[in-house]
This record gives structure tokens, C-alpha cells and sequence, in this order.
């Protein structure tokens, strides 16, 4: 790596991360000589760069100007060096951030494929139901179910999820079935993660909308929660048929209230830098569109 690439790569990870012993570890540097290599830098420059505390590291207004700069020549650098390669000699890693159920279920069972046509790439998987920071964290891209607030960020859409309600035979027989969205005030739903777990359910029939407020007493941050809620009969849950298929189809849960339209919910790849995202990143998401379509 040279001193000048060393320098952007440094300092763009301390800015991203907030911090120097993340960016050594990272990188595989010492923390001492991030710490050389950014003061070298700033010396050269002229200018502060980071403001170091105890604590964590900000940027100034002049290291905001540059890391936008140090990333944009980054990411020409690597778009340079794989097209002198070619897309069939693909390299390095790429940082994937993704939910579970969805990530499990419908990304990582595609990978092998995609990993056999590029050989030297590699898959670092970051997969849980919390959204991440995707600058913070280091990813290239992350599979995101529901609307977007990363406005700065670039996106491309994978597919659409229907979404359905269902419950176990046991929760059934206890509790008795909805005929009507109205009848789910006097059920136990199950709260989940993202954009399914709202205090009011909304439902179109005829191109009429109904919204029901609904209650329970299971609230879960991860789709596998609200899958295994489900299955112990906790309550009627909200979920993509991603995560419910397999189960329904079995009669292991019941779908419920059918002549009932949910919202349904899309799927996109997102990644941090812009619009344009890098030739490997591009590999992968042009690869998952044409694999999930």
C-alpha cells in the first residue's frame, strides 16, 4: 500500500468508525501507528483533520471536505484496478449487513453461486434485525426491509415482500379465529421488529381501508422472535411469507383474515458513498436482482 493510500484508507476508517484503535484493528495497523500516520498527515496538510478525546474522535470542517474526496478517490482506485482486472477477477471483501430471517432464509443460501464465479472474493456477514450504521460499521452494502431513511445513501430494489397475519392451531383453539380486522382489538398480537410492529394494523378490501388498533403482550426485536412467538401460540403475528411459508404450509401456523390486503413491503440494497457503488458491490447486487426477480 502506498504511504499516500495508506494515509487516505487511515484516515477515512477513523473518521467513519470515531475511532483509532477501530481503524487498527480494521486494517490490521497498530494503534500507535494510525495515530503516526494521521499526524504525519495533518502535517503535510496543514490543517486538523480529527479532534481526538478521550472519548471519540470528531471531524472538522476541513477533515468533512476531505473525507468526502478520500472516498470518492478510494473508490476509483479499486473501480480502476478491478476493471484492469475484469469482472471475472473480482477481489477483496465485501462487508454485508443484513436481517435475519431474511439474510438466512433468502440471501446466504444464494451466496455459493455467486462466490463460485468470484473466486477471490470474500463475505464478511454482519446479520441482525437492528438497523446498523453502515459508515460506522464498515459495510459496502445492507439488505433492508421497509422504507429507507438513508437518504444520503444510494439504493437499488431487490423484490417485494407480501406480508400476511397468521397463528398457531393452539392460539386458535384457545382464543378463537378473526372473520374481520375489527375482531384483532380482542386478540394478543405480536409486536416485531421494523415497520410491523405498530400499535395500529391497517388493511385494504375492495379498495377500502380499514386501520384496527391492536394490543399485546409480546414485543420482540428480531423476526426470529415473532416467528417462535408465533409458533408457542403467544398471539397473532405480522410477517413476510419469507418467514412464514414454510410453517404454513405444513399447518404448523394458520393465516388469517386472507380476504384482507396488507401493506406490502419492499426490499432494497442500500450502500453508503453515493449512488454509485463499487464494481464488487455492483457484482453482488446485479447478481441478487436477477437471482431474487
Amino acid at each position: 500500500m502506498s504511504d499516500r493510500w495508506q494515509e487516505l484508507t487511515v484516515f477515512v476508517r477513523a473518521a467513519e468508525s470515531e475511532s483509532f484503535s477501530r481503524a487498527a484493528r480494521e486494517l490490521g495497523l497498530s494503534q500507535p501507528s494510525v495515530s503516526r500516520i494521521m499526524s504525519e498527515l495533518e502535517a503535510r496538510l496543514g490543517v486538523k483533520l480529527l479532534l481526538r478525546t478521550t472519548r471519540r474522535i470528531t471531524v472538522t470542517d476541513a477533515g468533512a471536505l476531505f473525507l468526502d474526496r478520500a472516498r470518492e478517490i478510494l473508490a476509483e482506485i479499486e473501480d480502476a484496478e478491478d476493471a484492469a482486472r475484469g469482472l471475472d477477477s473480482l477481489r477483496g471483501i465485501i462487508r454485508l449487513a443484513m436481517p435475519v430471517v431474511y439474510g438466512t432464509r433468502k440471501i446466504i443460501p444464494r451466496l455459493p453461486k455467486f462466490l463460485a464465479a468470484h473466486p477471490l472474493l470474500q463475505v464478511e456477514m454482519a446479520v441482525a434485525d437492528a438497523r446498523q450504521d453502515l459508515v460506522a460499521e464498515g459495510a459496502d452494502v445492507a439488505i433492508r426491509l421497509g422504507e429507507l431513511n438513508d437518504s444520503g445513501f444510494g439504493a437499488r430494489k431487490l423484490e417485494t415482500l407480501e406480508i400476511m397475519l397468521v397463528a398457531s392451531p393452539l392460539y386458535l383453539k384457545a382464543r378463537g379465529t378473526p372473520k374481520k380486522p375489527a375482531d384483532l382489538a380482542s386478540h394478543d398480537c405480536i409486536f416485531g421488529p421494523g415497520n410491523f410492529g405498530r400499535d395500529s394494523w391497517s388493511f385494504t378490501r375492495n379498495g377500502t381501508e380499514t386501520s384496527v388498533d391492536v394490543r399485546g403482550r409480546i414485543h420482540t426485536n428480531s423476526g426470529p422472535g415473532v416467528f417462535a412467538s408465533a409458533m408457542a401460540g403467544l398471539g397473532i403475528a405480522m410477517a413476510s411469507t419469507v418467514m412464514l411459508a414454510a410453517e404454513v404450509k405444513a399447518g404448523a401456523l394458520v393465516p388469517l383474515l386472507r380476504g384482507y390486503k396488507l401493506e406490502p413491503v419492499d426490499v432494497h440494497a442500500v450502500f453508503p458513498g453515493g449512488p454509485r457503488p463499487s464494481t464488487k458491490v455492483r457484482a453482488l447486487v446485479d447478481f441478487l436482482v436477477k437471482e431474487l426477480k
